[in-house]
């Protein structure tokens, strides 16, 4: 990867690299109701096959609503809107990504759901290795959407937790200390780059704005401190990883360079399949969704779309 596009990825990092992700309404059936769990608000549709649906950083759940719409009447979708983010009850937590992951495997459990597929996209991505890591025989395959092991190491591989940890720290006092005006510049600036459409950018700039910035900064903090490039050895499930790359083409990205980033970051575990969206910014379920919806079909041996 070229040292132009780590120096363009670290002046993004980490806002930009851990996906402000949503989208507003959609074509789609009736809402289901949403009901809630341990402090998740989860929307159940359809009746097959489980698949638990996580957003990322600032996220809401209907970044996911047109992906389990086309995947209808194959999959019961759980849409899971996580704590504190786009406009949602925020809860406390010393570990962010410990205390969803918690909080998801409960759900999974006290809805008794069979080995559920899980599609998470960035921090919800990284989130799903852990679900599979901490419960390796009740997970179901994963689907992985622009997410690595360790956010951290883009730059350079050597990072460790323990060497990023007075940056993440100044980060996140950064964050709590900048005033309403500089922090929405910042969550502004991340995500001009995430998405094609002006219209859905403009939604995750607002969506950023709406969601609390205390677990912003925390969630942040919890990536930087979460290497798991060691730990996804344990997943025993079968794990689909759907990158991007086109948004950092003007500063020397290509998709080789790019699949040589993942395919370094997953080499502990075995079998993953890596695929690369040939156009698809950060958000590939709506700048490239026909591929994604074919690449979550084939993965998981479901029927062709009509």
């Amino acid at each position: 990867m070229s040292t132009v596009r780590h120096d363009r990825i670290h002046s993004l990092a980490p806002l930009a690299a851990l996906a402000l992700t949503a989208w507003a309404t959609l074509v789609s059936p009736a809402h289901a109701a949403t009901e809630r769990f341990q402090d998740l608000q989860v929307e159940v549709i359809g009746s097959g096959r489980p698949l638990l649906m996580i957003p990322g950083l600032n996220s809401g759940a209907e970044v996911w609503r047109e992906t389990c719409v086309a995947l209808q009447p194959q999959v019961q979708c759980h849409l899971i809107q996580l704590p504190g983010f786009a406009g949602a009850p925020a809860v406390a937590s010393d570990d962010f990504l410990s205390g969803m992951r918690d909080r998801l495997l409960a759900y999974s459990a006290d809805r008794r759901l069979d080995h559920p597929a899980v599609i998470g996209h960035s921090l919800g991505g990284v989130l799903a290795l852990q679900m599979a890591i901490a419960a390796p025989r009740k997970i179901g395959p994963l689907v992985i959407v622009d997410a690595l092991p360790y956010f951290g190491a883009v730059q350079n591989p050597a990072a460790t937790p323990a060497t990023l940890r007075p940056m993440a720290e100044q980060m996140r006092a950064g964050m709590l200390a900048a005033d309403a005006t500089q922090y929405a510049a910042q969550t502004d600036a991340a995500v001009a780059n995430m998405a094609h459409a002006p219209g859905q950018v403009a939604t995750l700039k607002q969506w950023g704005r709406d969601s609390d910035r205390a677990t912003t900064a925390n969630a942040m903090y919890s990536m930087t401190m979460t290497d798991l490039r060691e730990p996804i050895a344990g997943i025993t499930t079968p794990v689909l990883v759907l990158g991007a790359w086109a948004a950092y083409q003007p500063f020397g990205a290509t998709e080789a360079s790019t699949r040589q980033v993942f395919a370094t970051q997953y080499a502990a575990l075995p079998g993953v399949r890596i695929e690369m969206s040939r156009a698809g910014y950060h958000f590939l379920m709506w700048d490239d969704p026909r591929w994604l919806q074919t690449q979550i079909r084939g993965f998981l041996d479901l029927p062709a779309a009509p």
